[in-house]
């Protein structure tokens, strides 16, 4: 007989998941980056000078200078933001290989010491979250409009079209998710390869041209023109974030890709690709200024646009999966925190923990967005909207990074007051210049954000009441089983199995049977799913047994270790522990018996009465228990108690 902790090497217990790649190689994983992680900011281009010398934005006129100061706006934008925030500093703040916003927030809990800061962390990690959602479904709305918008430019008469067209591509990226990330990946990425070459392509022979933009790279061009137009370099700075949308997806998807390999495809293919894109359409406008109302398609020669256009959807389609990954990892990590209930999440790759499928977040993420076309119909009309959920990400990332950097790694205070006097200052300006856009548009990722925060703190607080009162209603198991001899209890099914996940207390259906049926089954065997951050966990390893004594006979506790691409299946698993650890258990006469509590309103304080049934519905709509343990419906008994919230 094992016991607890006994029999399972070190390296087993806590090693990470192995996600590098392996057999397939670092450059298949590279290049599955490609398709995954760098859709979105790599379709920037598209737009953002664009958007910098519109009509909106039109602060500073057309001349050298002034496009010498927004390119090294741009280029330095994402140098600071991109590679030395994400891709070199907070890549590494990754959670057993998972990243993204709440993966920041289980390390500072682990770490940070005392209730408040524990909540403080907490918070801003549920603000983040909810702005991230609100990007996840704005990216997906305004990539692909402004994407099959492209029709207008090859036939104005197709404009009627762009709706209907952006909802059938929608509906089929969003349909191919179940497929899981790792062949959407290898699908995508070789596009995305395609496209990154192109846009290189595309900047050489201008800057070639213009060979006096190479200026751009220096950041003084930037000061300068701060300084010689402080007012419309602030107002320029709304259109420069779109440079960077993307950048916090690429940390969330980290679950999904190794940071070796989302290191190795910013710096070989996707860096060089946007400086050289950016340059090149700054060399063009110099010497073009009308270009600047296209600048990217007019990189092109005439014969090239048309494929341009369509390389340019099929991209821009891509970048939603950036989002909608990121926003699956997300979930996962919301789940582990209490954040939200327990949702059917699907691991899509046998080898790498990270590549998730959430159903019911995607269909709704697909429901919001092709609402958000419907309504809004055009890509313009979304601009506003797009940039402030991306930017009060960031710094709240960066806030958390920080408290990382200060509690973990032991920064001292002058590498803290670099960090927040170049990144730190530039997103709160990058923030400060989209909040001046609220009121046209902005107020959309804030709603959706502020919809996301309140499922979230509504099911945390709902969720702690819940389970303080089931640990008190389920009791220590140690006093259980010490009152059985005074409980005058008849003999129940042969075999009674009970799922539960509290190893110190009762299953609620095992109180219930003695309570209320007052029975007590010939054999108990108390089953405890314990997750490994392991593909598969060895089969010597797998299963710990303990027997507990009790005045009506013997129970059997099983932890049953199960890796991420194990799946939960109970009835499986004690067949393979009966042998394994040659268990006495008649498995053909087993009843499985699963622990509810049935929540019931109350009209005593607590949660306010619309929180209390938000509460109640999220709580009805989890996950079912009985398909996600694989048991046998007609040998499953739902019982439990009843509780007033």
């Amino acid at each position: 007989m094992k016991r607890p902790g006994q029999g399972i090497p070190h390296s087993t217990r806590h090693r990470r998941a192995p996600r590098r790649g392996g057999e397939r190689g670092a450059g298949v994983m590279t290049l599955g980056a490609l398709g995954v992680v760098f859709g979105d900011i790599g379709t920037s281009p598209l737009y953002a000078l664009h958007t910098a010398f519109s009509f909106r934005h039109n602060a500073v006129a057309v001349t050298p200078d002034n496009v010498y100061g927004i390119i090294s706006m741009v280029l330095w934008t994402i140098t600071i933001i991109v590679t030395i925030k994400f891709v070199m500093l907070v890549i590494r703040a990754d959670n057993d290989g998972e990243g993204g916003i709440l993966a920041l927030v289980a390390l500072l809990r682990r770490h940070l010491h005392g209730r408040r800061a524990g909540a403080v962390v907490t918070v801003l990690g549920v603000l983040g979250a909810g702005l991230f959602f609100g990007d996840a479904v704005i990216t997906p709305t305004i990539s692909v409009l402004s994407a099959v918008e492209g029709l207008s430019v090859v036939n104005p008469s197709l404009g009627s079209v762009v709706v209907p067209v952006a909802v059938g591509m929608l509906a089929l990226l969003f349909f191919v998710q179940p497929v899981g990330t790792a062949r959407v990946s290898w699908a995508f990425g070789p596009v995305m390869l395609v496209w990154f070459v192109v846009l290189a392509v595309l900047g050489i022979p201008h800057i070639v041209a213009h060979p006096s933009i190479l200026v751009s790279l220096s950041p003084t061009w930037a000061v300068e023109l701060m300084f010689r137009h402080p007012f419309q370099a602030f107002v320029l700075l709304g259109a420069v974030v779109l440079t960077v949308t993307g950048a916090e997806a690429l940390y969330a998807d980290l679950g999904h890709f190794s940071a070796s390999a989302i290191r190795r495809a910013w710096f070989v293919v996707v860096l060089p690709a946007l400086a050289l894109v950016y340059l090149g359409q700054g060399a063009l406008v110099i010497s073009r200024p009308d270009a600047v109302s296209n600048p990217l398609f007019h990189l092109a020669p005439g014969a090239l646009q048309v494929p341009l256009v369509v390389l340019a959807t099929a991209a821009t389609i891509i970048a939603s999966q950036a989002v909608i990954s990121g926003a699956f990892s997300i979930a996962r990590q919301a789940m582990r925190l209490s954040l939200l209930p327990r949702l059917t999440v699907r691991y899509t790759s046998r080898d790498q923990a990270g590549q998730i499928y959430v159903p019911a977040l995607n269909w709704l993420l697909f429901v919001t967005v092709v609402s958000l076309v419907v309504t809004f119909g055009s890509s313009a009309s979304l601009a506003n909207a797009y940039g402030f959920a991306v930017t009060g990400t960031l710094v709240l990332e960066s806030g958390l990074f920080l408290m990382f950097a200060v509690s973990v790694w032991r920064w001292r205070w002058p590498a803290v007051v670099l960090y927040v006097v170049t990144i730190g200052a530039l997103e709160v300006l990058l923030l400060a210049a989209n909040a001046t856009k609220i009121i046209d548009g902005g107020w959309l990722p804030v709603l959706l954000a502020a919809a996301v925060v309140v499922v979230m703190m509504t099911w945390r607080r709902g969720n702690a009441e819940v389970s303080a009162a089931r640990r008190e209603l389920e009791g220590p198991l140690t006093d259980f089983l010490t009152s059985l001899g005074r409980a005058p209890v008849g003999r129940g099914p042969a075999v009674a199995v009970f799922p539960h996940a509290n190893p110190d207390t009762t299953p609620l259906a095992l109180v219930s049977c003695v309570t209320d049926l007052q029975i007590f089954p010939d054999q108990v065997v108390i089953v405890r799913l314990e997750h490994c951050n392991v593909p598969h966990v060895r089969l010597e390893d797998k299963y710990v047994s303990e027997h507990l004594d009790s005045p009506l006979g013997a129970l059997i506790r099983l932890t049953v270790r199960v890796g991420f691409a194990d799946p939960p299946d109970i009835p499986t698993n004690l067949r393979q522990a009966k042998d394994q650890l040659d268990l006495d258990i008649d498995l053909a006469a087993a009843t499985y018996f699963l622990s509810v509590l049935s929540l019931r309103p109350s009209r005593t304080p607590g949660l306010r009465h619309w929180r209390e049934r938000l509460f109640l519905s999220l709580e009805r709509n989890q996950a079912n228990r009985t398909e996600a343990f694989h048991l046998p419906p007609q040998r499953t008994v739902v019982l439990g108690e009843e509780l007033h919230i």
